[in-house]
């Protein structure tokens, strides 16, 4: 479905937006001290956050996981859907719980999606089963050097569609960590529990982390003491909101993709992962001859044209060494859910 509307947020609404997009306390009651930042209580905090879950305009509140530093894999893919075939085929694409998202972009290859795995032999699994239901070629193009991922939008107002693209990206560039598998529990097995406990996000109660406990058989410490190494590690990226950026103003959403040479990809890719305006930046193989970029870099604006200027100035960041570029914008969310590995 579409979502194009931007959700009416009053002052307090948009505050916890911003500011719950990471750094979610760990400690026993993480709700009452968060309030604190904004000026109210834990009661009009968890209901507010309540109301924003159910109004879509956040998708979900609680750890982003980085899977790939758990021994896992994520990986972006994509097909070319028949027009008359796109909603079935959107369907048996969906249905499989490694997809994580999918969104319709306007390009041949229409249909864009992540799969994510627990386990690196589960993507090329998931590939064939969507190839052997739906009759059509995947094209993947795994992840093969990050130069800056930290989806965090803040708020737009109706009247801020001018604002700079300083404003856009409440997080500054960080330098890249390695990817790289890391023990992240002494008891593997309680970490693959948390991980399926907390995936869907963290439960709306005083005692969240006391909860899950109880339902995985441990005390309250364990489990913020896991989730702290994991976010130490980065195994989690970050603990929060993950806001529906339709429904705070975002409402263009651009891939940008470009053909660099493969000996300056890596030079150019942090300059283009530092430009405030980046959400997402990231070194992916060609698929000649169908596709000839090696360079992705994502983009949200108010409107296309914001998005269109912002290309243009990763166009003059490339310079001679854009060789060709295409923008992908999303025209629908086909799914949106997240990491989901089997209990």
């Amino acid at each position: 479905m579409a979502e194009r509307a931007q959700a009416r947020l009053d002052g307090t609404d948009r505050r916890i937006v911003d500011g719950l997009q990471g750094d979610f306390p760990l400690v026993a009651e993480p709700y009452r001290q968060a309030a604190a930042r904004f000026g109210i209580d834990e009661d009009e905090l968890l209901g507010r956050l309540d109301r924003l879950l159910g109004a879509r305009v956040l998708t979900r509140f609680g750890p982003m996981f980085q899977v790939e530093r758990m021994g896992g894999r994520f990986v972006l893919a994509a097909l070319a859907a028949p027009e008359a075939r796109f909603d079935e085929v959107a369907e048996i694409v969906n249905r499989l719980p490694e997809v994580a998202h999918n969104y319709r972009r306007e390009h041949r290859l229409n249909m864009w999606f992540v799969l994510a795995t627990e386990s690196a032999d589960g993507i090329d699994a998931a590939i064939r089963r969507i190839e052997t239901e739906t009759g059509l070629p995947v094209y993947a193009f795994p992840k093969e050097r990050e130069y800056f991922v930290d989806m965090r939008l803040t708020v737009r107002q109706a009247a801020d569609a001018d604002a700079s693209a300083a404003d856009t990206v409440a997080a500054p560039a960080t330098a890249p960590r390695p990817v790289a598998a890391v023990r992240v529990s002494a008891d593997p097995s309680l970490t693959r529990s948390l991980v399926v406990a907390t995936q869907a996000g963290l439960p709306l109660v005083r005692h969240p982390y006391r909860l899950i406990a109880d339902r995985l058989g441990c005390d309250e410490d364990t489990v913020i003491g896991c989730l702290a190494a994991m976010l130490e590690s980065g195994a989690i990226r970050r603990i929060g909101a993950v806001p529906n950026h339709y429904a705070i103003g975002y409402v263009a959403n651009g891939m940008s993709v470009w053909d660099v040479p493969d000996d300056a990809v890596d030079r150019l890719g942090q300059a283009v992962g530092a430009l405030p305006f980046v959400t997402h930046c990231y070194r992916r193989p060609r698929a000649l001859p169908d596709w000839p970029f090696n360079l992705f870099a994502m983009v949200h604006g108010a409107c296309r044209d914001e998005v269109l200027a912002r290309v243009a100035e990763i166009r003059a960041q490339l310079h001679r060494d854009c060789r060709r570029y295409d923008v992908l914008f999303s025209s629908r969310i086909l799914k949106k859910t997240g990491l989901r590995i089997g209990a």
